[in-house]
């Protein structure tokens, strides 16, 4: 599943754990486009490129995964906007239609005449909203994915190139100091 990023934030437990075979097939394997700039942060670290190129290869991926999502849904806008237009347009024709009856009819306007043509003109209104309603629900749902995967995309990436602060990080601490401890400065 496309926002299903578990695969990425295990890819990366196992990154921090100084797993990066297992960090690298986890991503791998998975279909995300979260894992899959995962295991592309995760190859460029192993390899040892410099910070920035990395960083600017899983952007220009991100982008184009997620402008590729965002593709699928220009089709969905376009169905939102044109079906109330049309539903306008068969309401115009609707009425253009009882207004010619009525001009036929002259002094003896026949009320059935008229009926057809607001009927038309009602139910071209009403299917047109019957698809536009759920169409922008749909895509509105489908938008926030496509946002929420990129959010993930950026948040889980980062963490291939930050320390984990959450805890644990005590025992690695330094003293700056005094030059005591693990490999990581805290305080100054």
């Amino acid at each position: 599943c496309v926002g299903d990023t578990k695969a990425a934030r295990q890819a990366i437990k196992l990154f921090r754990a100084d797993r990066l075979g297992d960090a690298l097939a986890m991503a791998g394997r998975s279909p995300n486009p979260v894992a899959q700039a995962v295991e592309r942060a995760v190859r460029g670290r192993l390899f040892g490129l410099p910070e920035a190129m990395v960083r600017e290869e899983v952007l220009r991926f991100g982008e184009e995964r997620l402008e590729s999502l965002r593709s699928y849904l220009r089709s969905l806008e376009v169905i939102a906007a044109l079906a109330p237009l049309l539903g306008l347009l068969g309401t115009v024709i609707g009425m253009i239609e009882a207004f010619k009856l009525m001009q036929a009819a002259g002094a003896q306007v026949d009320p059935a005449a008229l009926s057809g043509g607001i009927w038309e003109a009602l139910l071209t209104t009403a299917v047109s909203l019957a698809v536009a309603i759920p169409v922008v629900a749909i895509h509105a749902w489908l938008d926030r994915v496509v946002e929420t995967l990129g959010h993930d995309m950026e948040s889980i990436v980062t963490q291939v190139f930050t320390v984990d602060l959450s805890g644990g990080f005590e025992d690695k601490a330094v003293d700056a100091r005094s030059g005591l401890g693990g490999s990581y400065a805290i305080g100054g």
